[in-house]
């Protein structure tokens, strides 16, 4: 019985590591997009496709990763993707074109696409009820972690010479710590020696693995047989309604409410950006502690009705107080007029940057700036004009905010902090580990899959029209709207999503057979 003392630990740190690796990658390229900038003379479609590369990549691995992960076992697709990492990491090392960072972009977006994938469902099958809700919370924690180690690294490498080389680089050091980890835990290449090996674990649980469970095809997915209808709804509902709420473009906003309220110069948005990524990490870490206590069902449910009355308040607010930006791309066609990390952007004194690119959970999920957009919109008669007035320059000679303003201000502010914080410990982590639980461990690495490419798809989608919305019914209906669908969602977890707390696979197997 003292198998399982050293195996819970590197449990925990597989999960970790995959977690921390996947922010990083994701965040990474807020700090080394204005230097890569400079140094390659990007455009502003040079640098929407420098950054959607990852996304693409991503959206890749989703469609076939799962194949790969119930075909060849999630321990090796994990060591596959960190072999993908490293050689896409080399890549944007040394890349000395756009070509090469592109397919280095790419390259990292597949794997830690399926890195992500296949960590949750192995640690979901390695460890018992009681530990699964917190070990597998533990890579949304990573996440978070990552997104604020990119952030540090990228502040303290922003002046070294090539120090996006150095930015890149990192993200071997996590994944290679992962590999080490992974060598010392069983593989689940084949059914006799995972049965044998997860017993210690499991408690038991392991027992259901043996000869004569039933067989699902990819297309069981959508039939009625064993309620795997039932299953996909769940696991679609889930990912589609955490994209749709608005938690990627809301975080787009992130400096131009931090410049509201007083934070002007490059250094002061970043250093406030660490403070947004603090407030996650510190939101991910109440998950954890209560996701076997309160259970996936109630996270989920307070997660998204505090995201709902957040949002739709800084809809609210947004009314009355005006949400300047700094010039963008479309205001400014100089495409070298970008924001940087240091305190000396280059820009006109009094101008504030423009917005960094920021990242969402979990999950996933990163976040393109409001400069992404290279094409005028097309309403608009002068092509070098801001797009619409949310997101115009803000003037340098802008008067003191009287009180009231201030306070509006500061809630806009609070507003924010709050929705970040209710996705952290609701959709963020617990969409992952109810996808983890409710299939059948057959089918479970491509019905994981299949949920994850809508994932990205969805977040690609909103990313490429979420100006376009803006343009049509403005920004503070858009912040209404997301927190219409956000109560969508809040009756959809109601009515959809069983708790599966405390309970093993094969009960959260038996318990959906039983749902209609």
């Amino acid at each position: 019985m003292g198998r399982p003392l050293p195996l819970l630990p590197l449990c925990a740190s597989v999960s970790l590591l995959g977690g921390l690796t996947f922010g990083y990658e994701l965040a990474v390229i807020s700090g080394a997009l204005l230097p890569l900038q400079l140094d390659f003379g990007l455009s502003c479609l040079e640098q929407e496709l420098l950054v959607g590369s990852l996304l693409l990549g991503a959206l890749l691995a989703s469609l076939v990763g799962g194949f790969l992960i119930d075909r060849y076992g999630r321990k090796q697709a994990i060591l596959g993707s960190n072999l993908v990492l490293l050689a896409g990491s080399l890549s944007l090392g040394l890349a000395g074109s756009l070509t090469w960072l592109v397919l280095g972009r790419s390259a990292a977006g597949f794997a830690i696409s399926l890195s992500s994938m296949a960590c949750c469902i192995y640690v979901s099958e390695l460890v018992g009820p009681r530990q699964r809700g917190v070990l597998v919370s533990l890579y949304e924690a990573g996440i978070t972690l990552g997104i604020l180690l990119s952030y540090a690294l990228n502040y303290a490498l922003a002046g070294a010479p090539w120090g996006w080389r150095h930015m890149f680089g990192w993200a071997a050091a996590p994944a290679l710590l992962q590999s080490l980890s992974l060598l010392f835990l069983p593989a689940r290449t084949d059914e006799a020696a995972a049965h044998k090996d997860l017993i210690p674990l499991q408690g038991g649980e392991a027992t259901k693995l043996g000869l004569g469970r039933p067989r699902y095809s990819f297309l069981d997915l959508f039939r009625a047989r064993d309620n795997m209808r039932g299953r996909t709804t769940v696991g679609l509902g889930l990912v589609l309604f955490q994209q749709l709420t608005g938690q990627p473009n809301v975080l787009c906003y992130a400096s131009t409410i931090f410049r509201s309220v007083g934070f002007r110069g490059g250094s002061s948005a970043v250093l406030a950006s660490v403070g947004l990524g603090a407030v996650k990490v510190a939101a991910t870490l109440t998950a954890m502690g209560l996701v076997d206590r309160a259970g996936r069902r109630a996270l989920l449910l307070a997660g998204c009705a505090l995201m709902a009355l957040s949002v739709s308040g800084m809809g609210l607010v947004s009314f009355a107080v005006p949400m300047d930006s700094g010039p963008s791309c479309l205001a400014m066609p100089n495409a070298t007029r970008l924001s940087g990390l240091s305190g000396d952007s280059g820009l006109p004194r009094g101008i504030s940057p423009p917005p960094l690119p920021t990242i969402s959970k979990s999950q996933a999920e990163p976040v393109l700036s409001t400069s992404k957009k290279t094409k005028p919109h097309p309403k608009a008669g002068n092509p070098t004009a801001p797009l619409l007035p949310a997101l115009s320059p803000a003037s340098p000679a802008s008067p003191s905010p009287a009180p009231e303003q201030a306070l509006l201000h500061w809630t806009a502010l609070v507003c924010m902090m709050v929705f970040v914080s209710a996705f952290s410990f609701g959709f963020g982590p617990v969409t992952w580990l109810v996808l983890s639980e409710i299939y059948p461990v057959e089918i479970r690495g491509r019905a994981f899959a299949f949920c994850n490419s809508f994932n990205w798809a969805a977040n690609l989608f909103i990313s490429l029209f979420f100006l376009d919305l803006i343009g049509a019914i403005g920004l503070s209906w858009t912040f209404l709207l997301y927190g219409l669908t956000a109560v969508l969602g809040l009756g959809f977890i109601y009515l959809c999503v069983p708790e599966t707390k405390g309970q093993s696979l094969a009960e959260i197997d038996q318990q959906f057979q039983r749902r209609r």
